[in-house]
């Protein structure tokens, strides 16, 4: 097992229980004390839980990355600011998917005037924002409810989204990088916006710029599979010079679109 399950394994143990220990870490890991031990100095570098000794417990950072209400106030202006773009590319008439998660959340802010739209979620957010505008259909993905994410999962939702074909995809990231490509904390939330790429013509990934360049711990789509990268001024320009290089289309605040 590798060490990027094996973290996620562990926190997902503190997300259940909040405090872990070494002896848990090691048999539901199938690893040595000695790799657990290694494993939990460096999430607590990494600010993910606090180490005790013979375990760890959950720090706020950790707790953070599950809770949609916790994460939602995270880079907030910035998520708003990638929302307000992306807005740009949704007409009246569109099919699109819109995926979970506090950034795409926002959009739905920028979409309710659009006349004949409509929208296939798993965000139930989303759902709420836009229930009650009657130029708006919405579909809502049938499938396991997981509350403290706000959004549905499971095989059943996966199938329910492979039913559909949208003209276009907004989906989120926990981490994108031109080595690894897309990734995410949650296999669940992965299996979705995997789902959600094959099914739409053209895919827009939306995501603050402290995302790029890092990994998270399930990889799921090379960056190939997204057409458009919509992110904040904030992006580094040397970052931006290499996805450009990598023929990725790139549109931020302070820039017309960007192709390489």
């Amino acid at each position: 097992m590798n060490q990027e399950l094996r973290k996620k394994i562990i926190l997902d143990l503190l997300q259940s229980t909040h405090t872990v220990s070494i002896r848990d870490i090691s048999r539901a890991c199938q690893a040595s004390e000695i790799t657990a031990r290694r494993d939990l100095n460096e999430l607590e570098r990494q600010g993910l839980l606090i180490r005790r000794h013979g375990g760890a417990i959950k720090s706020e950072a950790a707790f953070n990355l599950f809770s949609f209400d916790n994460r939602l106030n995270s880079n907030k202006e910035r998520k708003i600011r990638v929302c307000q773009l992306a807005a740009r590319f949704i007409h009246d008439n569109d099919i699109i998917f819109i995926d979970c998660g506090t950034t795409l959340y926002h959009l739905s802010s920028f979409i309710r005037h659009l006349k004949n739209l409509k929208v296939i979620t798993n965000s139930l957010p989303v759902v709420s924002e836009l229930m009650n505008f009657p130029d708006i259909s919405i579909i809502v993905i049938g499938g396991e409810v997981v509350d403290d994410r706000r959004a549905i999962y499971g095989p059943a939702a996966e199938r329910c989204i492979a039913g559909y074909h949208a003209r276009k995809a907004f989906i989120g990231a926990d981490g994108i990088s031109l080595t690894n490509g897309l990734s995410s904390y949650d296999d669940k939330e992965s299996a979705i916006t995997r789902k959600m790429i094959e099914n739409a013509d053209t895919v827009y990934l939306l995501c603050d710029s402290s995302k790029l360049e890092k990994d998270s711990f399930i990889r799921f789509a090379p960056l190939t599979a997204i057409d458009t990268l919509i992110t904040d001024e904030g992006i580094d320009q040397e970052i931006r010079k290499r996805y450009l290089k990598h023929k990725i289309t790139i549109i931020t605040g302070t820039s017309a679109v960007e192709s390489g």
